[in-house]
């Protein structure tokens, strides 16, 4: 594919897509042979976003919003790949998506957004597959860590046991640092849609709406505070459970369900042993529940809306990025009962750090790793697109580790 440019990072004047463009220099400048633009709606904020990460003076500055449709589809036309980080998604990603699908280009987002991600599979599957354009969800930490997490853990297995995990728990043990404002965004929008549409609610609470034709085992409830018996502790819900276990089984249903029909995963975080663990997980739950209570009102959301979302171009400053980790055990078991731990870390902040060093990558291995042989165009998951092509470059240039650790 002869285009101008092989990657276009769009919303590169918000704050994530800031630091994908400081990463993108940081870690890629010195290659001469990547071709890559910063895009946006406006050419000032562009140059001075250009001007004050030190870019280079002649990177591309293109010139396009998020609903001028005739733009977007100029815009994909010029490129190999777009990263975009403009959401929420369901309110401004659609124009770009189908420019993406139609032109044959490839794409990589942050969306956490299960609503709008099971209306665009079918109504784009057909197209990308046509044009060779490889759509890819989700490629910050909702839900790599979780979607690759799960890959890893059954590449061990396999080697080891020559078996499948039939059922794999992914547990938070460690989160420091924030959600981004894009993601706490996406959620306000995702509660206000489902005010709109109460059918929404169905899709949210379905582990395989992103699979449309198949429905696999019950899956386990992840809603309530539960000791795991795998992970020999107290364990509480994780908020973005909702996300990252439709597209592990996504992942699965792409792959073409090699971890069986009937494969379990859950999602939670690790609270502890003991009565200290129980009673945090409990504690844990009754905020879940009290914060989705105070969502459900209008007037908490616009209070959210004006005073606790970081406004454009605000987040967390350099030393509270490089200060946060994130740590993820999952324990599996195969259908014979033979169990293994595998960990995932990031070295920076979930939201913003370590988030703009993945999508960055994952764009890169599309471009650089992954032939349209092995994964031809149509809509994606990391898992199934890159799967651990994707594992080894966040290993070797993101700050993520994959490892067994029993």
């Amino acid at each position: 594919m002869d285009r101008p440019y092989d990657l276009i990072v769009f919303g590169a004047t918000g704050f994530t897509g800031r630091l994908v463009a400081e990463y993108l220099q940081a870690a890629h400048g010195g290659d001469a042979s990547l071709r890559w633009a910063i895009a946006g709606r406006s050419a000032t904020k562009l140059a001075e976003v250009r001007d004050a990460l030190g870019l280079p003076a002649d990177l591309p500055l293109l010139v396009a919003d998020a609903g001028d449709a005739d733009a977007l589809r100029r815009l994909v036309g010029n490129a190999r790949a777009v990263i975009t980080t403009v959401g929420p998604y369901q309110l401004h990603g659609e124009a770009l998506i189908r420019a993406c699908a139609e032109a044959g280009t490839d794409y990589v987002d942050l969306c956490g957004e299960p609503g709008w991600m099971a209306k665009m599979i079918p109504q784009l599957q057909d197209t990308a597959r046509a044009s060779g354009a490889r759509i890819v969800f989700s490629c910050g930490f909702d839900s790599i860590p979780f979607d690759l997490g799960v890959v890893h853990a059954q590449h061990e297995a396999l080697a080891r046991f020559g078996a499948p995990l039939a059922r794999v728990h992914g547990r938070v043990k460690t989160m420091k640092g924030t959600f981004s404002g894009g993601t706490i965004a996406s959620m306000l929008a995702t509660i206000e849609a489902m005010k709109r549409d109460p059918g929404l609610r169905r899709t949210l609470v379905d582990p395989f709406a992103l699979t449309p034709g198949f429905k696999g085992a019950r899956q386990p409830a992840d809603h309530v505070a539960a000791y795991d018996e795998l992970a020999k502790q107290w364990t509480a819900p994780f908020v973005m459970a909702t996300i990252n276990t439709k597209n592990v089984h996504r992942t699965h249903a792409l792959l073409g369900h090699p971890w069986g029909a009937d494969f379990m995963y859950s999602e939670r975080m690790l609270t502890g042993e003991g009565t200290t663990g129980e009673k945090r997980a409990k504690k844990m739950q009754r905020q879940t529940n009290l914060q989705n209570v105070l969502l459900a009102f209008a007037p908490t959301r616009a209070l959210l809306k004006r005073f606790a979302l970081p406004k454009p171009g605000d987040g967390p400053n350099r030393e509270q990025r490089e200060k946060g980790r994130y740590e993820l055990l999952f324990f599996g078991e195969t259908a014979d009962g033979r169990r293994i731990t595998t960990r995932v870390t990031g070295d920076r902040d979930p939201g913003y750090g370590s988030t703009s060093k993945m999508i960055a990558e994952s764009a890169l291995c599309l471009l650089r790793d992954v032939d349209r042989t092995r994964t031809p165009g149509g809509v994606w998951t990391s898992g199934a697109a890159m799967g651990m092509t994707l594992v080894e470059r966040l290993r070797a240039l993101a700050g993520l580790t994959f490892d067994v650790v029993d």
